[in-house]
Formats: C-alpha cells, sequence, structure tokens
C-alpha cells in the first residue's frame, strides 16, 4: 500500500482517498510575473511523477494547479513595462507552460486562473463576514484568526508564538496582528467591484475559493514548496474550517527547497538561476534527473557541478538504452512484458512515500543487467521493466531508430566479420556519434 508522509499530522499515514480509485489532488501554482526559476521547477516535476505513479496504480487522478494572475507584483511589473496585466500574465503564463513542457511534465488537468473566480471569491468573504469568521476596515476585509481553534495546525505553531514578533501593520483597525487579508481596497491596476469597495482578493482567499469552487468538498493532496506552510497553506485551512468545516485535504505534502551552493535561492542576492538558461546548456531530463534523485522532502544544495554529474549520469543512462533497442531492433524482438520482480521493487520504494532514490539505484542495477546480459528476450524483459519505470518518474530518453542507422550497423557488424578493421572503427565512430554505441 502507498504511505505518504502528511504535512497536517506529521507522520507517515496510509493513503486512503475518499473515494476509492480517485484521488483529488491541487498543488498550487505560480504568480505569473517573470520566468520560473530552478527552485520553482521542483513541484513542478515532483507532483507530475506523484499523479504518473498514481495512475500507474490504478487511479483515476484529477489534477489541478493554479495560476495567480492578481498580485501586486504583476501590477507593479505590467507598469514598469506600460503594458497591461492581462497581457503580462498571459505571456508568462504560456512561457511557465512551455517550461514545464520541456522539463518533461504532462500539464495539470486544469490550470484555473484567479481572475476567473473572482465573482466566487467575493460571495465566499462575504459569507465569512456573515458568520463572523471576517471584518471589514476601512481597507478592506480581514480574517479573524482567533474564530479557528486550531490555528496553527499545519505549521505546528501556536498563537502566542505566532503573535511575537509580527512587525506592526499598517492597518491599525486590524484586531489580531496574524489576521489576514482576505480583501484590499484599492482602485491601482487590477480590481474588481465589491460590498466594501474596488480592489482584489488576498492570495489565500484565491486558492481556497478555486479549490472550493472546482472540487466541492474536501480534497484528498494538497501540495506546494515547501516555502508555502506558512503562512499560505495555513491561512488556506483556516478559512476552509471557518467556511466548510474541514481542513481542505486530507494529505498535505511540501516539497523541499532548493539552495544554490548552500545558500537559499533569492532574487535579493542575485543567485536566480532560470529554467529558461538551464536549458539553453542541458539537456532537460538530466535536470529533472538530478531533482528526482533527491527525496522530495529533502533540501538540495544544486551547484554546477552537481549538474555537471548528472548530465553524464543521464547521458549513460539514455546511451545504454538505445543500444539496447539497436539490439532489440535488430533482432526483431517483441517488447512488452516487464519483470515482475524488478516492477513489484519499484513499487515497494515509491510507496514508501515517494522513495524515489532508491528507485533510481534499482534503474541503475536493471542498467548494469542489460550490459552484462547475453540472452535477447531477457534483455527485452529488462529494457521494458526500465522503460516503465522511467516512463513514470518522466525521464525515458526520446529516439527512434532509422533505417540509415540499421543499415550502419550491419556494415559495421560486417566490416568486424571480415576484419576490416579501419573501416568498422570509422562506423563505429559514427554510430557513437549518435548515441547508439
Amino acid at each position: 500500500m502507498l504511505k505518504i508522509y502528511n504535512t497536517l499530522s506529521q507522520n507517515i499515514e496510509n493513503f486512503e482517498p475518499h473515494i476509492k480509485n480517485k484521488v483529488n489532488m491541487y498543488v498550487c501554482g505560480p504568480t505569473v510575473y517573470g520566468d520560473i526559476h530552478l527552485g520553482n521547477a521542483r513541484p513542478v516535476i515532483f507532483f507530475d511523477v506523484v499523479k504518473r505513479y498514481l495512475t500507474y496504480l490504478g487511479y483515476d487522478v484529477h489534477f489541478v494547479s493554479n495560476i495567480t494572475d492578481i498580485d501586486d507584483k504583476i501590477i507593479e511589473k505590467a507598469k514598469a513595462l506600460k503594458i497591461s496585466e492581462k497581457e503580462l500574465t498571459d505571456d508568462y503564463t504560456k512561457r511557465f507552460i512551455d517550461m514545464t513542457l520541456s522539463l518533461g511534465s504532462v500539464l495539470p488537468d486544469e490550470l484555473p486562473k484567479a481572475t476567473n473566480f473572482v465573482e466566487f471569491m467575493i460571495t465566499y468573504i462575504k459569507e465569512l463576514v456573515e458568520q463572523g469568521s471576517a471584518y471589514q476596515t476601512s481597507s478592506g476585509v480581514y480574517f479573524r484568526v482567533l474564530s479557528v481553534k486550531d490555528y496553527g495546525i499545519l505549521s505546528k505553531q501556536n498563537m502566542d508564538e505566532l503573535n511575537e514578533g509580527v512587525r506592526i501593520d499598517l492597518d491599525q483597525e486590524k484586531e489580531n496582528p496574524r489576521d489576514f487579508s482576505l480583501w484590499k481596497n484599492t482602485t491601482e491596476g487590477l480590481n474588481y467591484d465589491s460590498p466594501w469597495g474596488k480592489g482584489r482578493p488576498g492570495w489565500h482567499t484565491e486558492c481556497a475559493v478555486m479549490n472550493h469552487e472546482i472540487f466541492k468538498t474536501e480534497i484528498d493532496i494538497h501540495g506546494g514548496g515547501s516555502d508555502l506552510k506558512f503562512p499560505h497553506h495555513e491561512n488556506e485551512i483556516a478559512q476552509t474550517v471557518a467556511h466548510d468545516h474541514h481542513h481542505l485535504a486530507k494529505y498535505w505534502m511540501h516539497v523541499g527547497r532548493l539552495n544554490v551552493d548552500e545558500v537559499k535561492m533569492s532574487k535579493s542576492i542575485g543567485n536566480i538561476t532560470l529554467v529558461k538558461d538551464l536549458l539553453e546548456v542541458y539537456e532537460p531530463y538530466a535536470f529533472r534527473l538530478l531533482m528526482i534523485n533527491h527525496h522530495y522532502r529533502q533540501p538540495i544544495n544544486y551547484t554546477h557541478d552537481l549538474m555537471i554529474q548528472f548530465s553524464k549520469e543521464y547521458d549513460k543512462i539514455k546511451r545504454t538504452l538505445k543500444k539496447a533497442f539497436l539490439m532489440l531492433s535488430l533482432e526483431n524482438v517483441d517488447i512488452k512484458d516487464v519483470d515482475e520482480h524488478i516492477m513489484n521493487e519499484f513499487k515497494d520504494y515509491m510507496n514508501q512515500d515517494f522513495n524515489i532514490p532508491n528507485v533510481i539505484t534499482l534503474v541503475y542495477d536493471v542498467l548494469k543487467q542489460i550490459n552484462k546480459e547475453k540472452d535477447i528476450q531477457r534483455i527485452a524483459l529488462l529494457y521494458q521493466s526500465v522503460k516503465t519505470m522511467l516512463d513514470i518518474l518522466g525521464i525515458m530518453p526520446l529516439y527512434s531508430l532509422e533505417d540509415e542507422t540499421l543499415i550502419m550497423y550491419r556494415q559495421w557488424e560486417e566490416a568486424r566479420h571480415q576484419k576490416n578493421f579501419q573501416l568498422a572503427d570509422q562506423l563505429r565512430d559514427q554510430l557513437s556519434k549518435r548515441g547508439w554505441m
């Protein structure tokens, strides 16, 4: 049985969705005012693997990841570029989709935009005000955190700890320093009419309402980066507890952060690497291999040397698979069955809270067996087993075997048989350059 670490309980639990064989999953997506960096890419990659594996296990997965297209940073950048917020967010949404696909991830089933749900957000906030969980000030509407008994349940902080060191907010009308904004009154940038004046919804409310409208009930998995645990996910839960009387999701999963040379990736210190820039130099799947070869809950210390190492590792994987595929194609071997023992070992590791590093070790072991194996039928079983695992991880190399390559390989074998070593070496070099030897 699949077991996952639930941040909400801080325990590894058996995964049992609300409805048998059906999984509803929501992952916080990007705020679209810039290109994504390496740290942003980690949850994009990991939760794609989660969906692939759940699908492999037989679940019908409904995967939603939002697009935040209302935000102060969006307004500031659009103003600086002298374009509309919509032009800006449409452009960066497209770039995000392109990068998601470039990284080998399949797009979520839905990519809802916050701007399409503002009407529902206004209704949701109004209902929170009416029931006493939110209140109006001259600057907008705030959520009353003291209206929720278990506020802090996700981050495991109590109210006294949460209030310590909180800066004095500009809004002196707030009842509690930790009360957070549901609606901001403003006429600057994108704004909407509401019972409290022109303005726009708060970020925490956007995700809570999109979940409420799309899924209608408590979902199975809510995911995101560990940096979102507090305050964003905590505040999503608070609103949902007040409005719908559940914790929004049964299981909360958080991906560890990515550091650069032991330092947190941050724009303020200039150590940001954009995915689009990395992919101009490196194989996308090599970067994906680097990401998933670290357990998802652990931080990654990214370095240039580490990226070079995984580029070489991925090249070895690709060459071994291409060589095996060439051999199987030459013999016209049917490639369809897997080694059940290998696949059971694969599932055992994945069922241990997605222990992908152990899966990668298993992949390397099977590749070694392929290199040593002489029996062509056994090679076919091993090849299909690796392919199945790599398909689920999203790192199966893309290649096709052209007739020209097959002819060249047969010419190489004939040259060796005829002891024409000069020609054999020339043909071998050409095949090697194409990655088939």
